[in-house]
């Protein structure tokens, strides 16, 4: 198993993007602009001048020079005249993680449940409003599902549904079903929570909370599968990964 670290909530306002004013790129600063640029890249994965700028909302002239000092900092490469992401935000990227012991206990956990049940197992956290996967390992629906470092998925997820519902509130998620109450107090009463294909046709999945030393829900595990009938099976053996890296989690 390899384990890797590399993440957008629902899009709040922003100033609107036009021509540089005051020393800010369309009202936002160079930085947000640069970023918004890393973006573009990260999701085109290779892509000319013309489709970045348009991607990222900013003038061509502003993201040209942009890109330019992006490429002599090692963040962006430059090959003829397309821009993909550079070795120096894969080298920086690879060292975050949510939680400082998060990578760590969960190694072994997972690897075990991995070995021993054949499914896809992910580590999810909660960000820009959606499930992004910090790690993962492959499985029987690792094509369909990918786990792999980086993916975003929608929150409702099983692995979103637990962590929304052990977040605190005010979590900006835009509008939650108007069963969600109920929902969440269930997926906490019960410790667990479960996609039937509401995501991907044909996937199912299982998740569990992962818990810091103050009981702070960290980060989820979740366990992918393309047959409903196993997710009975993989419930109890998913819970005891959750308790085994949760422990680690507490430092004891």
């Amino acid at each position: 198993m390899s384990f890797s670290s590399t993440g957008r909530l629902t899009e709040l306002e922003r100033p609107a993007v036009g021509t540089t004013v005051g020393g800010r790129v369309g009202g936002r600063g160079v930085l947000e602009g640069a970023f918004s640029l890393l973006e573009a890249v990260e999701r085109a994965g290779e892509a000319g001048l013309t489709r970045l700028a348009a991607d990222s909302g900013l003038p061509k002239a502003t993201a040209h020079r942009l890109l330019s000092q992006l490429v002599e900092l090692g963040a962006v490469e430059r090959c003829r005249d397309r821009y993909r992401m550079g070795s120096r935000i894969f080298r920086l990227g690879r060292r975050w993680q949510p939680h400082p012991a998060l990578l760590g206990a969960a190694r072994a956990p997972v690897r075990h449940f991995a070995d021993t049940t054949g499914a896809t197992v992910g580590l999810c956290v909660l960000r820009e409003g959606r499930t992004m996967v910090v790690a993962g390992v492959g499985g029987q629906a690792g094509e369909v599902a990918p786990q792999r470092p980086g993916a975003m998925y929608p929150w409702s997820t099983a692995a979103g549904k637990v962590l929304v519902a052990g977040a605190r509130p005010g979590l900006p998620l835009g509008p939650l079903p108007s069963t969600w109450a109920r929902t969440a107090a269930a997926i906490r009463d019960k410790g667990i929570a479960f996609d039937h294909e509401e995501i991907v046709p044909g996937v199912f999945c299982a998740a569990v909370p992962l818990f810091g030393a103050d009981e702070a829900v960290v980060a989820s595990v979740c366990a992918v599968t393309a047959s409903a009938g196993q997710l009975t099976r993989l419930a109890e053996p998913l819970a005891q990964a959750g308790q085994s890296i949760s422990t680690g989690l507490r430092g004891r």
